[in-house]
């Protein structure tokens, strides 16, 4: 008998085991950590709804034949130019001069042509002017002003050909809002208001602020196939689809970032889900701002004073690549991982491991305790592949630990993230894609 219960004892034990670390720990497929090669469509599509692609992924048309493709070294070193462009954009703000004057002509050619980052962008469902012509544009909550590239062509959005286009002028009351949605002052060429900005990769969009018919969802053909035609800005300025949308959508969008392989959406005016907890949103006019209050790793609460989240702040931004957050994030992964080997950084990211002899691996959960309810990152997020030898973890620490951390869109792969921004807040509804 006493043998029999020592027995029971012992399997209870493992049992319970088994239960921890599948509560904090998952077991996940080494190929499943590797961009995906084959596309699979969203469920999600439907009326109203804009189809999502990553710009880099399978899904996308622009990464036929992957000619184009910039590597994961570029894609990460551009990332790393748009956080810095927004730490200095808030640390400018916040020293109370956040307007420069631009002179045209000091501008590279390359206006534009490039936004840089692992950005997604919706397909062929959003058109522009009269007669229509369907574009395919980056979104951007870290942006407010929306643009398209002007271009003569049958299947390309032509303003001189659209009935719906007028130019504003440089004494129109909606001038003076350019230096709101880009931080530099509008300039004015044959009395019509110019606006000029610059992305964190170093591109540019340069040209005459107007107003234009823009539609959502469509049957049609046509677009500036092959290429991104422009960007929609869904940030919190006048300027920005958000504001100007407000009688129709109520402040109120949605989307769901897939991850590599799959298509996700962008919607206006309605969530596709009503589970999970809404998260307030800071009053900051510049960005989308979240009080991080915690990090837990592998069942673990990382011990940070909630002061250190609180002096720097925290935005979502869906154009940010990685995850800026802090180094005590990073060390309590390496010690939950230290049983797999290392491998050599990867750009920004510092924390490595080489998979090529395992199938599986053990990965702890990584969970962001917010203000208002926590979010467990999907395992999309936690890493980024390049091969089986160098998976990294896909946070990156601050130079600086004053500088505001980000949420970034890898993280954010896999979640309905609502914006119910007249309510000021916002939620995530995980595997909603």
């Amino acid at each position: 008998m006493a043998t029999s219960a020592s027995i029971f004892h012992s399997c209870f034990m493992y049992s319970s085991l088994i239960l921890y670390l599948c509560l904090f720990f998952s077991l996940e497929k080494v190929s499943d950590l590797l961009q995906s090669t084959s596309c699979e469509n969203s469920t999600k599509e439907n009326t109203g709804v804009l189809k999502v692609v990553h710009r880099h992924g399978p899904c996308s048309q622009l990464n036929q034949g992957n000619a184009n493709a910039p590597d994961l070294e570029k894609i990460l070193a551009e990332d790393q130019s748009r956080v810095d462009s927004i730490h200095s954009k808030l640390s400018i703000t916040s020293g109370g001069s956040d307007v420069k004057q631009t002179d045209g002509t000091r501008l590279p050619a390359n206006k534009g042509l490039s936004l840089g980052t692992g950005n997604y962008f919706v397909t062929d469902t959003v058109g522009l002017g009269t007669p229509r012509k369907n574009v395919r544009l980056i979104f951007d909550t870290g942006s407010d002003l929306t643009w398209a590239k002007c271009k003569r062509g049958v299947d390309a959005y032509d303003p001189t050909k659209s009935t719906s286009h007028f130019n504003i002028s440089c004494t129109s009351e909606i001038c003076p809002y350019v230096t709101s949605a880009t931080g530099i002052l509008p300039d004015c060429v044959s009395s019509t208001c110019v606006y000029g900005l610059q992305y964190g990769d170093g591109s540019f969009s340069v040209g005459f602020l107007a107003k234009e018919r823009l539609s959502i969802g469509s049957t049609e053909n046509g677009g500036l196939f092959g290429k991104v035609g422009g960007l929609i800005g869904l940030g919190r300025a006048k300027l920005s689809i958000v504001t100007q949308t407000a009688s129709k959508y109520n402040k109120l969008f949605s989307y769901c970032l897939p991850a590599s392989g799959k298509t996700g959406f962008l919607s206006f005016g309605a969530s596709q889900s009503k589970s999970a907890k809404f998260i307030p949103l800071s009053s900051d006019a510049n960005f989308y701002g979240l009080e991080l209050i915690g990090m837990i790793v592998g069942g673990q609460k990382l011990l940070i004073s909630i002061t250190v989240f609180s002096r720097a702040g925290t935005i979502i931004d869906s154009g940010t690549v990685i995850t800026r957050a802090y180094s005590a994030l990073r060390s309590a992964f390496e010690k939950a991982m230290s049983k797999y080997p290392k491998a050599k950084p990867l750009s920004i990211l510092d924390t490595c491991y080489d998979f090529s002899k395992y199938e599986t691996v053990s990965v702890p959960k990584i969970v962001l305790s917010f203000n208002g309810g926590d979010v467990e990152i999907d395992q999309a997020g936690i890493f980024v592949a390049n091969g089986k030898a160098q998976v990294c973890l896909s946070f990156a620490g601050n130079s600086d630990a004053r500088d505001v951390a980000i949420f970034g869109n890898t993280q954010q792969q896999n979640f309905e993230v609502v914006y119910n921004v007249n309510g000021g807040k916002v939620r995530f509804a995980p595997g909603e894609c």
